[in-house]
């Protein structure tokens, strides 16, 4: 049964995923948006927020063994209560995007490349937002646009850091530290989903030389036990004895065979009469 319901609600999380992007990046990006749409906004964060708890709970409930499952997933549990500990709207990020994470995660049709590449543009898109939200009214803030706040967002994820761009606020400090921890995070998956690809690249060619060279054994061994049948099967003949040659007479002419002689002596010619 929760196999069953992880698989049928991946998708529907997924799209309100995305719509929870859509609601949290349009007040930033347009401050100046209409007072409903800043509403509109905000239910929307919360509903997908309630959806991803009432999928804890579901799950929950139709785990085998309950307490196993809060003790395996923690940071599931602690995304559910942090909005509700202290409903601010970036913890509500926080927590939609552990959830997103964990779902993300248990769908087998998403390989890690997949996973991966989204969790680095979520994390870049989200942290440039959150950071833009925050030092955006700071007095001494140089993050003013969502171009700065990308920039920055893409400097810090590589621990580039050219400095041009930096928070100032406390707030904004810890993004910076959480973007950094994720990048430096990420970085690692990436190199070791590249090492891997070569060193499994490289043991397939190896296996299919290996293949090739046991094939080529193989053949080299039916052909030297063929070779040793035919002999055994076919030995060589022995020669026949050479006929012994026509004698020749200038008076009877040619003697074709031997000649009995009248004692009974075998290979005595007889003699021969001279001709009248």
């Amino acid at each position: 049964m929760k196999d069953r319901w992880e698989e049928r609600t991946q998708m529907p999380l997924l799209v309100l995923a995305v719509a929870f992007g859509v609601a949290y990046a349009v007040p930033i990006v347009a401050p100046g948006a209409a007072p409903w749409v800043h509403r509109l906004c905000t239910h929307v964060e919360w509903a997908v927020w309630a959806a991803f708890a009432v999928d804890y709970l579901v799950r929950l409930v139709l785990a085998p063994a309950r307490w196993a499952f809060v003790r395996s997933h923690p940071l599931d549990l602690l995304a559910v209560l942090l909005p509700m500990v202290q409903p601010l709207r970036l913890l509500r990020v926080v927590s939609t995007l552990l959830l997103v994470g964990r779902r993300a995660r248990m769908a087998p049709q998403i390989t890690l490349t997949t996973y991966v590449a989204g969790a680095v543009v979520g994390l870049m898109m989200f942290g440039s937002l959150a950071v833009l939200h925050v030092e955006r009214d700071a007095p001494n803030g140089n993050i003013k646009t969502l171009g700065d706040a990308v920039w920055w967002s893409f400097t810090t994820m590589t621990t580039v850091g050219y400095g041009d761009h930096a928070p100032t606020t406390g707030l904004g400090r810890v993004l910076a530290v959480g973007l950094m921890l994720s990048g430096i995070a990420l970085l690692g998956v990436v190199t070791a989903n590249i090492a891997a690809w070569f060193i499994s690249r490289f043991e397939r060619d190896d296996a299919v030389e290996r293949r090739q060279t046991e094939l080529l054994e193989a053949l080299t061994r039916e052909v030297r036990e063929l070779r040793a049948e035919v002999a055994r099967l076919s030995p060589t003949a022995e020669a026949p004895a050479p006929a012994s040659a026509p004698t020749s007479d200038p008076v009877t002419g040619p003697v074709t065979g031997p000649v009995t002689a009248p004692g009974g002596a075998p290979g005595v010619p007889a003699p021969i009469a001279p001709r009248s």
